[in-house]
């Protein structure tokens, strides 16, 4: 058998697929109204795609059921056939085992696709779970021909139903539970109960309940829906919870009292069938359709109401095709938007939303009379079968005709929501909707619908001129603004403007009829138009023009919120300026902290209210460039009040204690302003300033030169000290005070003959200008380097000797004492020498020990093999061993000179070796000669070697302390060696 899924395309189809293609060809291909291009590139598939499965019974089919992909159906008289959608290859075939003369009445499948109930014509039901072969019969259920069966969509599972409704023909509705476990050893039935819990009646008589539908709202009320032939019953009540499991019973319980709530119809065709949609993503029914006698009712569900579930109800009527009485509707299926009716020999698709037949689809005779149609309500699915084949409808993109008819019933909101993806179709429902609009007078709502279409703007912005909506206009033309492309700048710029006309022609308006609440909502609403960041490129490179229709209309105040949007302060501050509001020019100023502003406009504000621009310059600190604002301070320094020339003196003292400023201008002026107006702060000044020339930021020269000007001789004193010329500085102090001369003579530390002369030169002023001999020798006590020998010649003939007794007597103790300490300097000079000499004899006769097992602290072997010297700390080390390690940490000089000996060294040496063994006499001389002059020579060398090498331990001496900071690995072998490690 081939596979259920291996899916061709009818001839009907292919027929109508080339119909439509043939119409596709022929279409115009244009601009619309609207501006977009009216052209499908491809072909349109069908909402409605009908194919027929490939699968050739092998009996005829009598009954079929689908739910969840499991597919149920019955085969000629007794075989059951299975197939999971999912793996259509794997069917599974089941004998039922019933008798002769039973039927197949009806099949009912559970929406797990788990459970399926088999109804015989011979009130018998069986049943058969998806995991098992075994047909098993439902005892209880014996005499009842089953009708409908309500599934619990709650509880149900693969392993047991939960408690379900079951219809009769009789009209009874019975409750009862499936279980597919095996039962106990005495009760091995998976029926667990079957009991009546309502009846249905017609015109006084039993009635067959046709269908069954079981709901629960979120707030977890039940919903009971219930028809017959003509009749439409509806059970709500309330299951305690955390017992739903216990039955549904109590719902019909709840209702005894009243009559149940019904909708009766009059004509009645034998049988009825409900069909309800749900959407993929809820888990409830939104909407429902009954096929009955008078027509198809349909309407959506709506839980929140108390006694009725169904709301905006409506009735299609049949159309004349459809004779209940010979061509009676088999079946009906709901989808989103349409309903289908499934006829003898075709299939009908009304739309749920104006009752139009959308699609019609005729079956061919050869498959037979069509049986029924049935909907998979997991898999959305849409099944259809005959005897002898078996169809299958796709439904696709259902509702993207729906926006059509939306917009033609002018539920525009919902139009736009079924075609969000199309904008063709969007425009189209926009544009509907702003001629409704306008239509009805609704002249800011029609405004705001058209700016969202591509209508032609003139046309637009033409018809709510000429019906004087000027409001209407400019919100269609905001809204058109915020519609635009930032590339879009010429379209910009005319919507800008023409915007900005519209708001003053408005606030000119509102400002002469008095309306002040209305004004300044309108002066909001255009300020936040011109603060808009969005359009901010096209207000400023067009600022000129919004400033020229600014100043049209008079509008000031607008046009100085314009300036400061665009951050065109300058314009804003002039404005404050030629009003005299300099306060607010300075608010303005300091709110922004334009540096160039600031020296542009801080001398016309200096001029007006100077405390408050010093106050701002402060708070810009080092922002401000003083030497900048010096022009302005000294215009109004020499020509200004008082209070302009102190404010000035503030913030240069600001600039210099606070800012820390060096700017030799700034302290040349400050200086300036000091010597001029505050004579007491200039010594101050000039001794906080330092007393060394690289400390000092303002001019040397200028300072004295305006000192002097203005006869401050204690100030040029002091930059007479810190220009170090000493003796003006003397001289100067010398007119002020004898004290300050002082001062200023020991300044020079280093030079005692300066010194001294300074001091000759005060001394000369106390004794000759002063005549005080008391001074003078303060004087000589004063300075150390004068001797009374000094100052005698300036001293005239007649003073006596009494003058200077006491005088010549210090001096003269002072000459004994220096003696004295000559003497003991020289003693004990004598006893250190002496010490010297007893240890360096003490040296001469030290000696040390050495053991044969010793050996070398540098190489490790045994020292007594090679020359070697021994040092006083204990370290021993080879000859050549210690030349190795002292090399390295001797200076560039001393590695030539040692080089320089050991060359040398060599050479006598050889020379010894070499001379030829002489005669006795000979050998006499040459003894003697080498014993006086060679051996001498080569001595001096090994000792001078030794000065060199040996002069103290390499591992406890100087050299060892002198190489701690260097490495231990040289770094020019240091990459070698670390490749020697890995």
């Amino acid at each position: 058998m081939a596979s259920i899924l291996d899916e061709y395309e009818d001839s009907q189809n292919i027929r109508q697929s080339s119909q439509q293609h043939s119409r596709l060809s022929s279409a115009n291909i244009g601009l619309t109204h609207s501006g977009f291009v009216n052209v499908r590139l491809e072909e349109e598939k069908p909402i409605f795609n009908k194919q027929r499965i490939d699968f050739t019974p092998p009996e005829r089919i009598n009954h079929l059921a689908v739910c969840n992909n499991q597919l149920c159906m019955s085969l000629g008289k007794d075989t059951l056939l299975r197939i999971d959608l999912a793996k259509p290859d794997q069917l599974n075939q089941t004998e039922l085992g019933r008798k002769e003369d039973s039927k197949v009445y009806k099949l009912f499948l559970d929406p797990t696709g788990s459970h399926l109930l088999i109804s015989l014509n011979t009130s018998e039901c069986l049943y058969l779970n998806r995991n098992t072969q075994k047909v098993r019969s439902l005892s209880r259920w014996r005499g009842h021909l089953i009708e409908s069966v309500g599934w619990n969509k709650l509880l149900g599972n693969e392993t047991s139903t939960g408690p379900i409704l079951v219809g009769t023909s009789q009209g009874i509705i019975f409750e009862a539970e499936i279980s597919a476990n095996e039962g106990s050893l005495f009760n091995t039935n998976p029926d667990q109960y079957f009991r009546q819990v309502h009846s249905l009646e017609e015109d006084g008589r039993p009635a067959p309940v046709c269908c069954l539908e079981i709901e629960r709202s979120p707030e977890n009320k039940y919903f009971i829906i219930a028809t017959t032939r003509k009749r439409l019953f509806q059970f709500v009540g309330k299951v305690a919870e955390g017992s739903e499991q216990q039955g549904l019973s109590t719902i019909f319980s709840q209702n005894q009292d009243l009559l149940p709530s019904f909708q009766e119809f009059p004509a009645n065709m034998g049988y009825s069938e409900i069909t309800f949609y749900t959407a993929k993503l809820r888990n409830f029914p939104k909407a429902f359709a009954w096929m009955m006698g008078n027509g198809v009712l349909y309407g959506q569900l709506d839980y929140v109401r108390p006694d009725s579930l169904l709301s905006d109800v409506q009735v299609w009527e049949y159309t004349p095709d459809i004779d209940i009485s010979q061509n009676k509707p088999i079946s009906i299926v709901l989808t989103q938007f349409h309903f289908l009716l499934l006829l003898h020999n075709r299939i009908k698709a009304i739309c749920t939303l104006n009752g139009q037949v959308v699609y019609e689809d005729v079956f061919p005779d050869k498959f037979g009379p069509l049986k029924r149609m049935i909907k998979d309500p997991i898999g959305g699915m849409v099944w259809i079968y005959t005897e002898r084949a078996v169809f299958r409808y796709h439904i696709q993109r259902e509702s993207r005709d729906v926006w059509q008819m939306y917009m033609s019933m002018n539920k525009f909101d919902l139009a736009k929501e079924y075609c969000r993806d199309r904008p063709e179709c969007m425009d189209m429902v926009l544009a509907k909707e702003a001629e409704y609009c306008f239509q009805n007078k609704r002249y800011l709502e029609s405004a705001k619908c058209y700016a969202l279409t591509q209508n032609y703007f003139e046309e637009i912005a033409l018809k709510f001129i000429e019906a004087k909506q000027e409001e209407a206009l400019k919100e269609f033309l905001l809204k058109k603004l915020n519609n635009l492309k930032q590339s879009e700048r010429t379209q910009i710029t005319l919507l800008v403007t023409w915007l900005t006309e519209l708001y003053l022609n408005r606030l000119g308006q509102l400002e002469s009829d008095d309306n002040t609440l209305i004004f300044q909502e309108t002066r909001d609403e255009f300020r936040q138009f011109l603060s808009s960041s969005k359009h901010r490129d096209c207000l400023f490179n067009n600022r000129g023009t919004i400033y020229d229709l600014l100043a049209s209309h008079g509008n000031v105040d607008d046009m100085v919120y314009f300036s400061v949007v665009m951050q065109d302060y300058e314009r804003v501050i002039s404005h404050y300026c030629q009003h005299d509001n300099f306060s607010a020019a300075l608010d303005v100023l300091a709110k922004h902290c334009d540096e160039k502003l600031f020296y542009k406009f801080s001398p016309v504000l200096m001029q007006h209210i100077p405390k408050n621009v010093v106050n701002a310059w402060i708070q810009m600190g080092k922002r401000l460039d003083p030497k900048k604002l010096i022009p302005a301070l000294m215009n109004y320094s020499q020509m200004g009040s008082t209070q302009q020339i102190n404010e000035t003196i503030r913030y240069m003292e600001f600039c210099v204690y606070e800012l820390n400023v060096t700017e030799e201008a700034i302290h040349n002026y400050l200086l300036s302003l000091y010597a001029k107006y505050k004579p007491d702060s200039l010594l101050q000044y000039l001794r906080q300033a330092g007393t060394h020339p690289s400390e000092i930021h303002y001019d040397l020269k200028y300072a004295l030169r305006l000192c002097a000007e203005h006869g401050f001789l204690q100030a040029c004193v002091l930059v007479y000290r810190i220009m170090e010329l000493h003796e003006e500085a003397v001289d100067l102090a010398l007119q002020v005070d004898v004290d300050l001369a002082k001062s200023c003579a020991d300044l020079p530390e280093d030079d005692e003959e300066m010194r001294k002369k300074l001091w000759l030169k005060i001394a000369r002023h106390v004794v000759q200008e002063e005549k005080d001999v008391k001074k003078a020798m303060n004087c000589l006590s004063s300075c150390n380097l004068l001797k009374i020998e000094d100052i005698l010649p300036f001293f005239p003939d007649f003073v006596t000797i009494d003058h200077f007794k006491e005088a010549i007597c210090s001096s003269l103790e002072e000459y004994n004492k220096h003696i004295e300490e000559l003497k003991q300097e020289m003693e004990e000079a004598t006893e250190s020498a002496k010490r010297i000499r007893e240890d360096i004899q003490e040296m001469r006769n030290k000696y040390g020990v050495v053991d044969s097992q010793e050996k070398c602290a540098a190489c490790d072997f045994p020292l007594l093999n090679r020359p070697f010297y021994l040092f006083l700390c204990g370290h021993m080390f080879h000859n050549d061993c210690l030349f190795q390690e002292v090399t390295p940490h001797l200076s560039a000089f001393k590695q030539n000179r040692l080089e320089e000996l050991q060359k040398k060294l060599a050479a006598t040496t050889q020379s010894s070796k070499s001379r030829h063994r002489p005669t006795q006499k000979e050998e006499g001389d040459t003894a003697s000669l080498g014993k006086g002059v060679g051996a001498t020579s080569r001595e001096q060398i090994v000792s001078d070697i030794d000065d060199i090498v040996a002069s103290e331990c390499v591992y406890c001496g100087e050299l060892m302390i002198k190489s701690i900071d260097k490495p231990f690995i040289d770094p020019q072998k240091f990459e070698q060696d670390k490749s020697s490690w890995l």
